[in-house]
């Protein structure tokens, strides 16, 4: 199954293209929102499966129309050094647990959005993005894929000075925040549609050139891995997304360092799930705090 986000309604695809409205096909039984999926996959997923999609309007799926197919999720983690090559291209050490960091929800966007380019370095991180389909806690990794309602495409981009520059903490959690930074897309595609949901390909092409290619299969820990990992320490949402890491290439590491601005078209690629082409526009600055505007209470 292929779940979209058109115009802001879930809608399903159907083979040869096109797609049929949640809400129309099942009554408003589901939808118009995506809340009444996700808090309900289990029924949402065996009403899916049995709808009959030649008994609804088709409509034509326009790319400009085409949001994130999870808007509004409640938790978004997201891990690091999570690919053998990616731990090697930056001389890191291979952790022992996972390294989790979170990204804020309100900077999810489209697959097809332009994206603001703020101050500083901006890079780019191809990643396969788990979808939570179920209320998930303290959970074994052989129960955990049975927790996951799909698979999508994203970019973990990241402004690296404010990630790594200045004494400890850094902003990580900010420095990856931004707005538009955490771009999904272009569908939410179930595991059973992947031959082997542990090994699909993935890749990025800045400006027509390819810059990241790799597969899930050299992650470090994996999907079941990871949901496990997490529920562990809290409950996992329906909804949430879990950003699962990077292959190697980014931009950061290469000399020399390969950012983006505006002007620049970022394409994604995840095998199995599709395509997401967004494009870097120039952004006002930010405000510059200082120690003068501490409010004193």
């Amino acid at each position: 199954m292929r779940l979209l986000n058109l115009a802001g309604r879930p809608a399903l695809a159907v083979a040869g293209g096109g797609a049929i409205g949640v809400a129309t096909a099942s009554g408003d039984r589901f939808g118009p929102g995506f809340a009444s999926v996700y808090e309900r996959w289990d029924d949402f997923r065996a009403w899916a499966s049995t709808v009959e999609r030649g008994a609804h309007p088709v409509v034509a799926v326009d790319d400009d129309l085409l949001g994130p197919p999870v808007p509004r999720p409640s938790q978004v983690f997201a891990i690091g050094l999570n690919y053998l090559a990616h731990v090697a291209e930056g001389g890191s050490a291979l952790p022992e647990q996972p390294m989790v960091f979170t990204k804020f929800p309100a900077s999810v966007t489209g697959p097809h959005d332009d994206i603001e380019v703020p101050p500083g370095s901006v890079d780019y991180e191809v990643e396969l993005v788990v979808v939570v389909g179920r209320w998930t806690h303290k959970i074994t990794p052989d129960r955990a894929w049975a927790h996951v309602a799909g698979l999508t495409a994203g970019q973990d981009l990241s402004e690296r000075e404010l990630q790594i520059h200045g004494p400890a903490p850094q902003q990580h959690n900010l420095a990856k925040s931004h707005t538009g930074f955490s771009p999904i897309g272009p569908a939410l595609v179930t595991p059973d549609e992947f031959a082997d949901p542990d090994d699909i390909g993935l890749r990025t092409v800045l400006n027509g050139v390819e810059v990241q290619s790799g597969r899930t299969s050299d992650m470090v820990f994996g999907v079941a891995e990871l949901i496990s990992y997490l529920s562990g320490f809290l409950p996992l949402l329906p909804g949430d997304l879990v950003f699962t890491g990077t292959p190697a290439g980014i931009g950061w590491t290469r000399d020399p360092k390969l950012l983006l601005g505006p002007g620049d078209e970022l394409v994604t690629e995840v095998e199995g799930i599709g395509e997401m082409r967004n494009r870097f526009v120039a952004g006002s600055p930010a405000p510059v705090w200082k120690e003068a505007d501490r409010a004193v209470v």
